[in-house]
């Protein structure tokens, strides 16, 4: 994951620019300009296995999206991409690109091999500050996992951490929990 500033009002522009000559995935988060390459297989098959079980669990109202951008309330500059973000249905139909933080009923964040503490804690603090209700981070580095709640002033006030095999523990309108065991872990880094 790489990061570089670039002067206000232009960061849209150079964000959708990076991604058409790149085709890296751009975030901008905090004023930055975050890109992180194409998720290798672990990545992704970690995302299609939380994907694959949320889905049946999910309200007809709700559906899992990957490649969903959500907007930060009150600057159109800054937005994130997470790796999986359940939103209503009728996001089917939206010609927007950009989802309201607040009709996200959770947003999942697979943790990079190269992603820093540092990144990871701007992310969630972005999350927090933009008004996402849930939160869950997984780290196939460690097979760890973190489920981040009730946001208020920039931080998530409820936190639970657990390890794979432990199951995420969600509330309504989400499925009851998500199962862990089986996700897989990342290799040695080379």
């Amino acid at each position: 994951m790489t990061a570089i500033t670039v002067r206000p009002g232009r960061l849209r522009d150079a964000a959708e620019e990076i991604e058409r000559s790149t085709g890296l995935r751009v975030q901008i988060i905090g004023g930055t300009l975050v890109m992180s390459p194409t998720p290798r297989g672990k990545h992704a098959g970690t995302v299609r296995r939380l994907r694959i079980q949320l889905e049946p669990g999910l309200p007809a109202d709700l559906g899992a999206y990957e490649v969903s951008s959500i907007s930060m309330p009150g600057n159109e500059e800054d937005y994130a991409t997470p790796d999986l973000i359940v939103l209503p249905v009728d996001w089917d139909e939206d010609d927007e690109w950009l989802a309201d933080p607040h009709d996200v009923a959770l947003a999942v964040e697979v943790i990079s091999n190269s992603e820093g503490v540092t990144s990871v804690a701007t992310k969630t603090d972005w999350y927090a500050t933009a008004g996402v209700a849930v939160l869950l981070a997984v780290d196939p580095r460690k097979g760890l996992w973190t489920l981040h709640t009730y946001p208020r002033d920039g931080a998530y006030q409820g936190v639970l951490r657990g390890k794979y095999g432990e199951p995420v523990p969600l509330s309504a309108p989400l499925p009851p929990e998500l199962r862990t065991d089986g996700l897989p872990l990342y290799g040695p880094r080379r």
